[in-house]
């Protein structure tokens, strides 16, 4: 068990309360490496966002100047635009993406991202996280992310196939089951990958074995690993347990509030529960719920699953042990309601910068554990900080799942197979020690999590520059 020590880092302003721009100066110190590189002063753009945070742990480790640029860019930027038939014989153009960050300590590793709001920028950001989470949990992989702009609920299943094995086959010379293996990511699933991994196969592969390894987060039956469809929400689960008694709060019985219910924070709802936990507020894209006796998070997922959200569900009909019907004890709140509920664990998982300063300000939680990715706003990370919330940051708690990838990576080279309790049982040693690395790093640097989980990551990246040297 791990102890976790109250965060020395102190803000040099108090919370604002709005979600005005604040200038660069309030987000991030600007780095040398900004202006060396030409990097643009927005303080809302995701990617300055990441770079400055991977810049101010480089700043504490001293790590040479060298790796810092190469890191405050990715090797490989590729647009594609491939048009695609849809069912009423129309053809459409679709924009997608793929960034390759780095891949000092292994091939390229990243997910695939079907939504209407994915751009360049956010993609990058994402696919530097990716480097710095599979440093963390000492898998062999680099970074990498991809993305089509496109909203799943808007198409049909026929035309969701079509737009992935079309952008399969635009990408196709530039992934590879050794060199860049994409994964599910924020509205793709097993199904998705499984597509892709059939397009590359028939396309790019004479070896089937090997194509199969061209994509993880695949259906068990084609290939993929048990355990991955949860492996991201047990890491969070993971890691709360590892990290959480240090600091007085025990699972059984802890109160906890979930935004988002999508694939990570449904398995880590459940989990939770399952460690005893009262999952007391819950909010989507449909609507925010709670219910200060605990939600039942499997028969909410499982609802969720059915109308495409969590609204309704308050008034679905529950049996009791004495056979009476009654409703689920839930009440609908307002978004404002949500994020004031009192609870121990706040877990955003969701999409990024969705906790700027007003929505720090409302947070009425001791811990907030980022299961998304870059979910806080610097900003919202200094209220965060004034309040002295403890924040787990991304790249330690959102590692499971590329953890878990690694596992369907490995047996897929090796043609053999895990069953379930061997994968959570590696998954949590991983996330264990990705997570008492991090407070070594705390203690030994004395900062925040966040600055300790990069400054443990880029150890290790720096550890390996300095060993293979840059070419020529």
């Amino acid at each position: 068990m791990s102890t976790v020590t109250p965060s020395t880092t102190k803000a040099s302003q108090s919370p604002a309360t709005s979600d005005s721009a604040p200038s660069v100066a309030d987000v991030m110190e600007r780095d040398p490496v900004f202006d060396e590189l030409g990097f643009p002063t927005d303080p809302d753009n995701l990617y300055l966002q990441v770079v400055g945070q991977m810049l101010r742990a480089a700043e504490v480790i001293d790590l040479k100047h060298r790796v810092r640029i190469i890191l405050a860019q990715p090797k490989n930027e590729v647009m594609v635009h491939f048009p695609v038939r849809m069912d009423d014989g129309h053809h459409k153009l679709f924009k997608g993406y793929r960034v390759q960050h780095n891949n000092a300590l292994g091939p390229y590793k990243g997910g695939i991202r079907f939504h209407q709001d994915v751009h360049l920028d956010d993609v990058k950001a994402l696919s530097l996280l990716m480097t710095m989470k599979t440093a963390l949990v000492r898998v062999p992989f680099g970074g990498g992310k991809g993305g089509v702009k496109i909203n799943p609920r808007e198409v049909s299943p026929a035309e969701l196939e079509r737009v992935a094995r079309r952008f399969t086959s635009a990408i196709a010379h530039m992934i590879g089951p050794d060199y860049d293996i994409p994964a599910p990511d924020v509205g793709t699933n097993a199904q998705i990958m499984a597509w892709m991994a059939d397009t590359y196969m028939m396309g790019m592969d004479s070896n089937a074995q090997d194509g199969l390894r061209i994509v993880t987060g695949k259906p068990v039956e084609f290939g993929g690993s048990a355990g991955r469809e949860k492996a991201t929400g047990q890491g969070v689960a993971d890691v709360l347990a590892e990290m959480l008694p240090g600091i007085g709060i025990p699972l059984q019985g802890m109160t906890v509030v979930l935004l988002g219910f999508g694939n990570v924070n449904s398995w880590a709802g459940r989990i939770l529960q399952d460690m005893g936990a009262r999952i007391v507020a819950v909010m989507d894209h449909t609507g925010a719920l709670r219910n200060s006796d605990g939600l039942d998070c499997r028969a909410l997922a499982e609802y969720s699953e059915r109308h495409g959200g969590i609204l309704g569900y308050e008034k679905e009909p529950t049996l009791s042990g004495s056979g009476t019907r009654s409703e689920q004890g839930a009440e609908v709140i307002s978004e404002q309601e949500f994020y004031s509920t009192a609870c121990d664990v706040f877990v955003p998982g969701a999409l990024e910068q969705m906790i700027k300063p007003k929505q720090a300000a409302l947070l009425n939680c001791r811990v907030l554990a980022e299961a998304a990715n870059a979910p806080c706003t610097p900003a919202g990370d200094r209220v965060l900080t004034e309040k002295g919330i403890e924040v787990i940051p991304a790249i330690l708690a959102n590692s499971g799942g590329v953890t878990v990838s690694y596992f369907e990576w490995l047996q897929n080279k090796s043609s053999v197979t895990w069953d379930a309790t061997h994968v959570d049982r590696e998954l949590n040693r991983h996330m264990c020690v990705a997570a008492r690395r991090t407070l070594a790093a705390r203690q030994r640097y004395d900062c925040d999590l966040r600055t300790a989980a990069f400054a443990a990551a880029l150890e290790q990246i720096g550890k390996v520059y300095k060993l293979r040297g840059i070419f020529p």
